[in-house]
């Protein structure tokens, strides 16, 4: 048996996310289909992140095991000639046996993408969360520094979503101007379910005067979901990297 590693890039708007469902159709979904057309086995893969219905990703880690005698590197050609032009394997490579996307990743990389203007963006609307102005960027900016370190990220978490612990490790996080165009750019251990959304749609808030920079502490000691933002638009959110 050979354990494959795949980078994917994916635009995730036609799909109800990574994971597989009994009545839509995911990532997992079509890329699981094609290795069964080019391999002729059952095979499941393992992904590093279960991105959520509508979020993109262009370092999307996943691997699977195989008896195929497929070289290595060339599964990235062949299964781009059987994927829809929208999922896209940037490469492919044989790993170590004991090699995990999910367990063996040291931390994630996530952009949120967001257009401030009147009227949004008919160019990438797909990839931009539409903020209008007014927006304090300089308070967004001075709130980032506050999610960096160990803390415990319930207040950041999508309600009733089960996990053993809520304690998670930032080591970077920062907003990134283009003119019209703002990014928020954070690296981590890992990432509770809506986590950077929740993170984004707070950084709003502080950007439309409903928050302010030195209550962030005050929320994440509060543990309570209700004090942070809005969870932002799934679209807006891309995987950028996972490190190992």
């Amino acid at each position: 048996m050979s354990n494959i590693k795949l980078i994917l890039e994916y635009d995730g708007t036609e799909y109800a996310g990574w994971q597989r469902q009994d009545n839509a159709i995911t990532v997992q979904q079509v890329l699981e289909e094609a290795l069964a057309r080019l391999t002729g086995e059952d095979i499941t893969v393992i992904a590093s992140s279960r991105t959520d219905s509508g979020v993109h990703a262009r370092g999307q880690t996943v691997n699977f095991h195989t008896r195929s005698s497929i070289p290595p590197e060339k599964y990235s050609f062949a299964l781009n000639a059987l994927l829809p032009p929208d999922i896209r394997v940037v490469s492919s490579e044989r790993v170590a046996d004991d090699f995990h996307s999910r367990y063996s990743a040291k931390g994630k990389k996530y952009r949120y993408c967001m257009v401030v203007g009147p009227h949004g963006t008919a160019i990438g609307h797909r990839y931009y969360a539409h903020i209008t102005p007014p927006l304090d960027i300089e308070a967004m900016e001075q709130s980032c520094r506050h999610f960096i370190g160990t803390h415990d990220f319930a207040a950041f978490r999508a309600t009733g979503s089960p996990v053993k612990s809520t304690v998670r490790t930032i080591f970077d996080a920062s907003l990134e101007r283009d003119g019209r165009y703002l990014y928020f750019v954070v690296k981590g251990d890992g990432f509770l379910y809506n986590m950077v959304r929740i993170m984004a749609g707070t950084l709003i808030y502080v950007g439309k005067g409903k928050i302010k920079p030195d209550e962030i502490p005050e929320i994440l000691l509060s543990r309570d979901r209700r004090r942070a933002g809005i969870t932002a638009p799934a679209h807006g959110l891309i995987l950028e990297e996972v490190y190992y």
